[in-house]
């Protein structure tokens, strides 16, 4: 068997299937599982879509929002087992 078809298989039982579909421009919120110490708790990231990678299991978005004037950009892996959901808010 080829690396890569391995690689592939393995990564198939950790990839998220449940994913809307989106595209760059579009407009998501992300629930985002934050761990302070002893306590999680979900953190909500709206923003638009400004680029995308896919890669399979290290497929990430870049999410820019704007937060008083400035404008923040955050990657994140989206199938990552810390992201709890992507929602689509606007095409």
């Amino acid at each position: 068997m080829k690396l890569n078809k391995l690689i592939k298989d393995i990564e198939s039982d950790y990839l998220k299937l449940d994913l809307p579909s989106f595209k760059t421009g579009n407009t998501v919120s992300i629930d985002v599982l934050i761990q302070e110490g002893n306590k999680k708790r979900i953190q909500s990231y709206s923003g638009k879509i400004i680029s995308q990678h896919l890669a399979g299991l290290n497929s990430t978005i870049t999410v820019r929002r704007l937060s008083k004037g400035i404008g923040i950009e955050r990657i994140f892996p989206i199938h990552s087992p810390d992201i709890k959901s992507i929602n689509l808010i606007e095409k």
